[in-house]
């Protein structure tokens, strides 16, 4: 083993301190900067991989068939910019049930003779394709459990065809929720109705939502007008395929940012401290032969040896922590198998390692530089003067000996307290941020029950079997009774009531749900972002996810297709609400809009408002009297308000900010401890002098109380700056746009007791090294040079 080998393994033994902070430092900005990369790469590389294969379609475009021919549409694919087509397609919106007596849901059903075509090859995950009447496949995506041989009725329809499914497939952008052969189209398409078509197009250029509009405007040219009944674009379904781990991405790389500043300054910090504290040894290193890079290069190892150790476990923490994502991810694409990318732990490593080993280095220049015999000479006191007249202005104040001593110690170290300060602020700074988040959050899932109701009222939770929830044998009740009976209660002060339907949107495929009302809403805590809650039939209140999902905007009129039987409302959009149920897919309307269509109505809840002074609990006792003849059940509060992603983020962000706050405290016991060991002749004589060990521990604490108070007054607004920043980023990535009421979440008390923040990591860092102190005897104190 070499010499300089040696120096590097005794110095790594010894500072035991500085070893811990340089290498949990390192473990936290590595684990949270490959969480974050490898987030960043899956949310949109297995997107792109199975839409490349699959060579899915740019843009999807439903027609009226009853406005246009098939010849027109076919046409189309012949205009400018068009690279590639499939269809047209005849397609229709069908309810099916299916053969063990559950309702369906309104779904998208496509005829179409082959899986494969120019555009949107459709993948078979099981079974085959429908080749004849009487035969279905079904998407992977669609809301109905995906079974083969299951049997399909549709007895809304003429004469009530009945179908078997016989594979399952998936289409990268989603076109449709059935397939089957052309033959079949004239049975599911409604009595009386014309159906619609769908065309599929590929552009030459469609990387953003500009050239998508072109190419639209390009195919649409020469159309009649009103024929295009919906549409969808490839960016659209990609960005909610990559919304679920694209939401964590700004999160994760702000904590990574931060996690890889405070290593850089703990670091720096840390070896500066250790060059500076250690003179003599540095100069017995020189007077035995090692060179000033020599000296350089070991305390630069010294730092990198535990920042390796550091960093290989933050390795293996952000996959473990990105093992859950990874999973969900690959199933549903379905293809290879997914794995954080080596090229990201290379990158973070070696930015990691790579940052430490500057910022050792610039720390230990001033080692390599010193002249041996001026090293061995100085030892490791303190210049003499430095701080000299703050000293004399802190023993003026009316303060206990102790307090002022401590009070005047920053200033005879500057550099040091100004490292300590600055990994205080940004210990105070994840604090702040993470507090904010956490209470955006909240409002948020406020925002998501969209109930601030006292009571509510609703049929029983349905009782759990061994194959899952029992089926109802007992009658729905009528909502006019309940209406009635909660009109009767003494005590209630307003009250409304809601309904679901399940309806299809033109140009989209899935599910969307109308959330019909009946009385007035608009107390229940709709948060609204843009427009005004509906006041009259035929207006309706969507989220923003609906709004980017079918290219609508306030304003607009969208088709609620597949209400009653096969039904068609149109509804005018007047509002936009902060809503992530159903992934967005919601619209929120008077029950009145609806009533012709005759839709089938489920999940229906009484909202109650108390009279003020009215205790809501024995109120709900009451009721639940008065309605339980009719099968309903009240209860206190509003509806759940639970989110697995809202605990996850709370969770994550909980666990990122007690490691920067930790390394926060070990970068203040590092400091402490260097200066503890550099006072600790000053100790004995203050000990001679007959200061007590409580007054020891008063004076060290002490010296890191304005450290820690300016460190936390700088925090704070760094903090509130950076959730200003990273939450609205957050909301963009999961396709909301965030109200004021969102991100307005601290108050003037909450700032204060988190400026305070900083003096309590100052603390607690100082509680160590102020207890040795306080242990150290006076006689070996004074010894010590």
């Amino acid at each position: 083993m070499s010499a300089l080998s040696r120096v590097v393994r005794s110095g790594v033994g010894r500072r035991r301190v500085p070893t811990l902070v340089i290498g949990l430092a390192t473990l936290m900005a590595v684990a949270a900067s490959v969480l974050g990369g490898t987030l960043l790469v899956v949310s949109s590389a297995p997107f792109d991989a199975a839409f490349a294969r699959q060579h899915g379609a740019h843009l999807s475009m439903q027609f009226d068939a009853g406005r246009i021919s098939a010849e027109q549409v076919s046409a189309s694919a012949k205009a400018a910019g068009v690279a590639a087509a499939s269809g047209p397609f005849r397609t229709a919106t069908v309810t099916p049930h299916t053969d063990n007596g559950d309702t369906g849901w309104p779904m998208t059903v496509v005829g179409r003779a082959e899986p494969g075509g120019e555009v949107d090859h459709i993948t078979l995950t099981a079974g085959r394709w429908a080749t004849r009447p009487g035969e279905v496949v079904l998407s992977a995506d669609a809301p109905l459990f995906p079974t083969i041989g299951l049997r399909l009725t549709f007895p809304a329809l003429r004469d009530g065809p009945t179908l078997r499914v016989v594979g399952v497939a998936r289409s990268v952008t989603h076109t449709a929720d059935l397939w089957v052969d052309p033959s079949q189209m004239d049975a599911l398409t409604a009595h009386g109705g014309t159906g619609a078509y769908q065309m599929l197009y590929r552009f030459a250029a469609a990387g953003t939502a500009a050239q998508v509009t072109d190419g639209r405007r390009s195919v649409t040219a020469s159309m009649p007008q009103g024929a295009v009944t919906g549409e969808q674009s490839w960016l659209t379904v990609r960005k909610t395929a990559e919304r679920d781990t694209a939401l964590f991405v700004p999160f994760l790389l702000a904590f990574g940012v931060l996690g890889l500043v405070m290593s850089a300054l703990v670091v720096g910090n840390v070896v500066a401290a250790a060059a500076g504290s250690a003179p003599r040894r540095i100069g017995i290193l020189k007077a035995v032969g090692l060179t000033p890079g020599q000296v350089v290069r070991a305390y630069v190892g010294q730092a990198l040896v535990p920042a390796a150790v550091g960093a290989a476990m933050g390795v293996v923490t952000g996959h473990l922590l990105a093992v859950p994502v990874l999973a969900e991810t690959e199933e549903v694409y379905g293809s290879t198998s997914l794995a954080v990318a080596p090229w990201v732990d290379a990158a973070v490593i070696a930015g990691a390692l790579g940052l430490v080993a500057a910022t050792a280095w610039a720390g230990a220049w001033r080692a390599g530089r010193l002249r041996t015999v001026d090293a061995i000479a100085v030892g490791r006191v303190a210049r003499l003067g430095r701080g000299r007249r703050v000293v004399h202005l802190a023993g003026r104040l009316p303060l206990p000996r102790p307090v002022s001593l401590g009070l005047a110690r920053p200033f005879v170290r500057p550099a040091r307290a100004l490292a300590m300060g600055a990994a205080i602020v940004f210990g105070a700074t994840a604090v702040t941020f993470t507090v904010g988040l956490g209470a955006s959050l909240a409002e948020v899932t406020k925002a998501r029950a969209h109930d601030v109701a006292d009571v509510t009222v609703a049929a029983p939770l349905p009782e759990l079997g061994p194959d899952g929830p029992l089926p109802r044998t007992e009658p729905t009740a009528d909502p006019a009774a309940v209406a009635a009976v909660i009109d009767a209660q003494g005590g209630t002060g307003k009250h409304y009531s809601s309904a679901t339907a399940r309806v299809t949107v033109s140009g989209t495929t899935g599910t969307t749900a109308v959330i019909a009302f009946t009385g007035d809403a608009s107390w229940g805590g709709y948060t609204m972002i843009s427009g005004r809650w509906f006041t009259a039939p035929g207006e309706a209140v969507v989220p923003t996810p609906f709004l980017t999902t079918t290219g609508t905007r306030v304003g607009d009129t969208v088709a609620l297709n597949g209400l009653g039987e096969g039904a068609t409302v149109r509804v005018r959009i007047v509002g936009e609400a902060l809503d992530t149920r159903n992934d967005g897919m919601e619209v929120f309307t008077d029950a009145a809009t609806l009533a012709a269509a005759r839709p089938e109505l489920t999940d229906t809840t009484q909202h109650i408002a108390v009279k003020s002074g009215t205790d809501a609990a024995a109120y709900a006792t009451a009721l639940n009297k008065a309605v339980k003849p009719l099968g309903v059940t009240a209860r206190v509060g509003g509806s759940d308000r639970s989110s697995s992603t809202v605990l996850t983020l709370n969770a994550l962000s909980a666990i990122l900010t007690l490691m920067l706050v930790a390394v926060a405290a070990l970068g203040v016991l590092n400091g402490v401890v260097l200066d503890t060991r550099e006072r600790v002749r000053d100790l004995g004589i203050h000990k001679a002098l007959g200061m007590t060990p409580r007054q020891t521990i008063t004076m060290v604490i002490a010296s890191v109380l304005v450290t820690g108070l300016a460190g936390g007054l700088l925090g704070v607004p760094l903090g509130v700056a950076l959730h200003r920043w990273i939450v609205p980023a957050m909301g963009h990535s999961a396709g909301l746009e965030l109200p004021d009421s969102v991100m307005a979440v601290y108050d003037p008390p909450e700032l204060t007791a988190l400026a305070l923040g900083g003096l309590l990591i100052a603390v607690l860092g100082t509680l160590l090294p102020a207890g040795w102190a306080a242990r150290t005897r006076t006689a070996t104190a004074l010894r010590t040079e």
